[in-house]
């Protein structure tokens, strides 16, 4: 039997989890990364490593999971369909296992065109659907998706992303219907402001019983100014920030908009945790980490729970069951 990540022992105890991100550098500096994981410590219960976001070349995501591994986190890696075809996504899985990785997060990845080598061809040879699939398949029958037959199989606590946000908006609780129907464990959400509007798909989600087959984890991520605000709003697919937002964040003041920015984000935790089918919260402080430990506090979220988890040097998603 493989030992549970320490995410997945928090989510089932019925705790309420906190994650983040940590994105990694644009060159091979191992002390990037562990400077960001230091300010993450005792504050989160799993660390995401983003996997070329936005299209921009960075340190892989499986290495800098690595990096946190070692330092006694219990990272969630990041793995996009657009890179990788259905070989390179298996071999992917079975190495960053072998390296002790206990959580998957399963997407599509941004498109080409909104990063650093436009002309670059994308792969998509399967979806993210297909990819939380063959994982699960991987995990519960120890296949590869042609069916052969792995020897130590992975064990991954499998993770899957959602937009409650995106048009149409009647297909986004189906989508998710798949994502759990394919195998998922776990879901995070695209950054909510709008409240209302997250509520109404949340309302759909536990009406068809979809919060007790997946934890959701809820996607957060503070203003640091009006700016941020607006281009969030204007020039990001898929993101509802509403104009109270944007008119807050003015009246704060000069030098007070990033102030006012973690203060909106700790509210909207704090009332995210109220609401039925929310499992967690997952904080995306952009390049912001320093003041992840800080919401968390502010919020009522520390100390973290304590849980029993495998050492720093496990391979503790490998092995039979």
């Amino acid at each position: 039997m493989k030992t549970a990540s320490r995410l997945e022992k928090v989510l089932e105890s019925g705790a309420f989890a906190v994650t983040s991100e940590c994105g990694p550098p644009r060159g091979a500096d191992p002390e990037v990364v562990r400077k960001k994981g230091e300010l993450l410590r005792d504050a989160v219960d799993g660390v995401n490593v983003t996997d070329n976001q936005t299209s921009v070349v960075r340190m892989s995501s499986i290495a800098a999971c690595t990096i946190l591994k070692e330092m006694g986190f219990d990272p969630i890696v990041q793995m996009t369909v657009r890179d990788r075809n259905r070989i390179g996504l298996q071999s992917d899985l079975l190495g960053a296992a072998a390296l002790g990785m206990c959580n998957i997060l399963c997407l599509s990845g941004d498109h080409q065109r909104f990063g650093d080598h436009p002309g670059a061809k994308n792969v998509f040879d399967i979806d993210s659907i297909q990819l939380v699939r063959a994982v699960y398949r991987m995990r519960e029958e120890g296949k590869l998706i042609s069916g052969e037959e792995i020897k130590s199989p992975p064990r991954f606590y499998i993770g899957a992303a959602a937009n409650p946000f995106a048009d149409p908006f009647e297909m986004r609780v189906s989508r998710l219907a798949k994502k759990a129907a394919a195998g998922a464990d776990f879901i995070q959400t695209q950054c909510i402001y709008n409240l209302d509007r997250f509520r109404k798909w949340l309302d759909a989600v536990v009406a068809r019983g979809l919060h007790e087959k997946v934890k959701i984890l809820a996607g957060v991520t503070p203003m640091k100014s009006v700016g941020m605000a607006r281009y969030m709003k204007n020039s990001v697919p898929g993101m509802d920030v509403p104009d109270e937002i944007i008119t807050r964040l003015k009246g704060a003041g000069k030098g007070n908009a990033a102030k006012e920015g973690i203060k909106i984000c700790v509210e909207t935790i704090q009332q995210l945790r109220e609401m039925e089918g929310v499992a967690g919260v997952h904080i995306m402080a952009i390049e912001w980490e320093e003041k992840v430990a800080e919401m968390v506090r502010e919020a009522g979220l520390m100390p973290r729970p304590e849980v029993a988890t495998c050492d720093s040097t496990s391979p503790c998603c490998a092995g039979a069951m």
